[in-house]
C-alpha cells in the first residue's frame, strides 16, 4: 500500500513540475506579433455565437412546452 501511495505522490509531483514551466513559445510569439488579440477576438465571437444559439434554442423549447400544455 505504501508503494502505491508513494508512486501516486511522485506522479503528482512530476506532473506539477511539468506544468510549472514558464516558457511558452507560442504565446510569446503571438503576443509579440500582436496576433493574440485575433485569437481572443475569435474565441469571443465563438462564445457569443454559442450563447446566442442557446438563447434561441431555449425560446423554441419554451414555446413548444407551452403549446403542449
Amino acid at each position: 500500500m505504501k508503494k502505491i501511495t508513494l508512486s501516486i505522490a511522485l506522479l503528482i509531483l512530476s506532473t506539477v513540475s511539468a506544468f510549472a514551466q514558464d516558457d511558452v513559445d507560442m504565446a510569446t510569439g503571438l503576443r509579440s506579433e500582436g496576433k493574440i488579440y485575433v485569437v481572443v477576438l475569435v474565441m469571443l465571437v465563438i462564445f457569443l455565437g454559442l450563447a446566442f444559439f442557446l438563447f434561441l434554442l431555449d425560446r423554441r423549447i419554451t414555446k413548444l412546452e407551452k403549446k403542449n400544455k
